[in-house]
């Protein structure tokens, strides 16, 4: 197991550029089982979820070649399906949450998929119900063995159907969609997830020959078809990275640039942080965030606490309240932080508390910052990653403390941050990979 030391205190300056895009890459990789022709994938992030991924497409003999240092062809003209039911698999697809997107288009593809029940992080009850009814509507029949913890999901030719989803999962959106588009007939999703991640899925699909219409709203509707055939795509800039610079440029007093963000793609994320007192410039498709000697939270217009809340999209992105939360402990004032979607994220809060924000936590969904700006550093402290986002919060809270802090399972954070010490190193921070 691998662990950072970071040395706090230090500023940086200089640019940096976001990696490709985590979810995103995880879905359109998933698409690429959907035909026997070659798909080409380019600005895909070098990370620990990406690549276990693409190590489990080229097991189940999927030919795939890395045409650039971020991008990748893929072929899956003669997938083994026998290697579905080997314990190898088993065990790979398990460790690896983004592994279940492989059931929708290997059951509209094949009539057939093998799905282990999905690990990830530690960040409470991530139900896969949405995923399965909603290939269960279009007639696919699933069995699960309670001893292996196995579903396994049969069908003939899946056919449209009319769907509600009970929530806006944007996984199991991708999962339903991709298995929509070889289904006979048309398939209406009411309430789908519209992220820009399943925006992009949709361009890629309808690039492939599919036929999506309502794209980036909550109603899609899909046409079958017969068949897709290859195309090429590129996935956006990682908004959750770009989110993440913000927060610890602010945190840290560094003035940095970060470059080719698709702004237009970033939603309420700069605004949000605005919301925290920092000032976010647009340059073009840049973000420029200036030296902060102190940062001020807004309060409502009429004088109440401000509250930060994850929705879904077009609202703040849960998977960005964890870096939220630590950037409000350096801050002046206060504010409510409520994560709705997942009830054990906020339990990293206590390494915090360690060093010595001042933070309440109010319930497993909400937790109070108390901002009290420079008056009082963060203390460096030893810790461990309990999950992705979390992992890069704590980094933050790191970097910006008085002395020296050690973090350990980072594998966590290489999970969803390509090369996260070195790209900061350049930049000025201090840490040091174990």
């Amino acid at each position: 197991m691998s662990s950072f030391v970071i040395e706090g205190g230090y500023r940086m300056s200089g640019e940096i550029t976001p990696q490709g895009a985590k979810n995103e890459a995880l879905q359109v990789i998933c698409a690429t089982l959907l035909t026997a022709s070659k798909v080409e994938i380019a600005n895909v992030p070098d990370i620990l979820d990406v690549n276990n991924l693409i190590q489990l497409l080229r097991d189940m003999r999927v030919k795939v070649e890395r045409v650039s240092s971020d991008a990748y062809s893929f072929q899956a003209d003669d997938v083994d399906l026998d290697y579905l039911k080997t314990e190898e698999f088993l065990r790979k697809s398990a460790s690896l949450r983004g592994s279940v997107m492989i059931v929708g288009p290997l059951i509209t593809r094949f009539g057939t998929a093998l799905i282990p029940k999905p690990g990830g992080d530690k960040i409470g009850r991530r139900r896969l119900d949405t995923h399965f009814v909603g290939i269960q509507k279009l007639g696919a029949e699933f069995k699960y063995d309670p001893q292996r913890l196995v579903y396994e999901i049969n069908a003939k030719r899946l056919k449209g159907a009319y769907m509600l989803l009970d929530e806006a999962s944007v996984t199991g959106t991708a999962n339903i969609l991709m298995a929509a588009v070889l289904a006979e007939g048309v398939t209406t999703i009411y309430n789908a997830a519209c992220e820009p991640y399943l925006q992009q899925l949709s361009i890629l699909l309808n690039a492939m020959g599919a036929r999506i219409s309502g794209v980036g709203s909550n109603l899609l509707t899909i046409e079958g078809v017969d068949e897709l055939h290859g195309a090429m795509h590129t996935i956006l800039p990682d908004m959750i990275e770009v989110g993440s610079f913000i927060g610890m440029a602010a945190m840290t007093a560094s003035d940095i640039t970060i470059k080719n963000t698709r702004y237009d793609m970033l939603g309420v994320i700069p605004d949000s942080f605005r919301r925290l007192g920092i000032t976010v410039e647009q340059i073009g498709d840049d973000i420029h965030v200036p030296t902060h000697e102190s940062y001020e939270i807004d309060t409502f217009i009429d004088g109440s606490i401000m509250t930060i809340a994850d929705a879904p999209w077009p609202g703040l992105t849960p998977d960005l309240l964890s870096v939220f939360l630590v950037v409000a402990t350096q801050a002046v004032g206060s504010v409510l932080i409520h994560q709705k979607m997942f009830e054990s994220r906020l339990f990293f809060v206590d390494k915090l508390i360690d060093m010595g924000a001042q933070i309440i936590l109010c319930d497993p969904h909400r937790a109070t910052v108390i901002g009290l700006g420079n008056r009082f550093k963060l203390r460096g402290a030893t810790m461990a990653s309990p999950d992705i986002r979390a992992g890069i919060a704590l980094l933050i809270a790191a970097m910006s403390a008085e002395g020296t802090s050690c973090i350990h399972n980072i594998d966590q954070i290489d999970r969803g941050y390509q090369d996260i010490d070195k790209r900061l190193n350049q930049l000025g921070a201090r840490i040091t990979r174990l």
